[in-house]
């Protein structure tokens, strides 16, 4: 079993700056950027659970669902990660989407 610790705390984080970000904020896009962030991240965890299936696209549920979206995406991803490496992209992939979401 691998480390996640890390992405948890960059999920974390990002998800609560969503929470305390006005909602003018999340209409500029910091709420597009999370939805876009919780679908690469169920797609990619889909595609480690089930190699060969075509992915589910996580639906749109609003941008005041969007921290919750990418809550659950990482910890569904969490659970299917094997290295180290896996969990650096990951995390990356949160920390590029939070400065692009600009909060």
């Amino acid at each position: 079993m691998v480390d996640t610790t890390l992405l948890t705390r960059a999920v974390d984080h990002f998800a609560d700056r969503l929470r305390a970000a006005p909602q003018s904020r999340l209409q500029r896009g910091a709420a597009s950027e999370a939805l876009g962030l919780a679908r690469e991240l169920s797609r990619r965890a889909q595609l480690l659970e089930e190699p060969g299936a075509e992915p589910r696209e996580m639906p749109d549920a609003g941008m005041f669902a969007a921290a919750d979206q990418i809550t659950v995406a990482v910890h569904d991803l969490e659970v299917v990660l094997t290295s180290d490496a896996e969990v650096e992209d990951a995390v990356r992939l949160v920390e590029e989407a939070q400065k692009r979401a600009g909060v």
